[in-house]
């Protein structure tokens, strides 16, 4: 079924709806952008395998536009949901302040990003609404829009690189077969509980 499907990255639709789940989830974290973009890398795989079976070479740049096309995407949500947090902050704060645990992230990351904390946010893309967190605290405190604006890059590039490289590695060396999925999907799993751990672990922060 994979290998079927590998055809299906080579079709501009697969890119459309990366983009809208990559550039969406930051509102609605539940959307598993992640899972799409890793799935998509592991049909790409399937369909390196064809191409090479039929002598026609590698389709490597295909994949390579999906990878820029989630980076892309990841920073354009992040910069729409700061812009958003930055005009309405103080209706933001209202809101973050009815939950104690959305509380707690927002001054443990916004802190973290005044002190030039710019690598957090890198490992905030890969926890859990992290990235939602991240990019709206940091509107909410109106931090400089240039800074912020380069870490979303480095953060989206490094997501959507991990994600990629799990997908499309992991068909390659595993075989594209359900179980390589599975192991690609428990490493994107592995990176995000690890990602959140550190967040809460990270030496003085503040805790909720």
């Amino acid at each position: 079924m994979l290998e079927t499907l590998g055809t299906l990255v080579y079709e501009p639709w697969i890119y459309v709806l990366v983009v809208l789940s990559v550039l969406l989830d930051v509102f609605l974290p539940v959307l598993p952008s992640g899972i799409l973009l890793m799935t998509a890398a592991t049909a790409a795989a399937a369909g390196f395998a064809d191409t090479v079976a039929v002598g026609m070479g590698s389709r490597l740049p295909e994949t390579f536009f999906l990878l820029l096309c989630a980076a892309a995407a990841s920073v354009l949500g992040d910069l729409a949901a700061f812009a958003l947090a930055r005009r309405g902050g103080e209706r933001f704060a209202a809101v973050m302040a009815r939950s104690g645990q959305l509380s707690s992230a927002q001054r443990r990351l916004g802190h973290a990003l005044g002190r030039g904390g710019g690598p957090l946010m890198v490992l905030a893309r890969f926890a859990p609404a992290g990235r939602t967190v991240m990019s709206m605290a940091a509107g909410a405190t109106r931090r400089q829009t240039r800074t912020f604006a380069v870490w979303s890059a480095v953060a989206g590039f490094v997501w959507a690189g991990y994600s990629v490289a799990l997908g499309y590695f992991g068909g390659r060396l595993f075989g594209v077969s359900w179980g390589g999925t599975l192991l690609s999907l428990a490493a994107l799993f592995a990176a995000g509980s690890l990602a959140a751990f550190l967040l809460r672990r990270r030496p003085g922060a503040p805790r909720g």
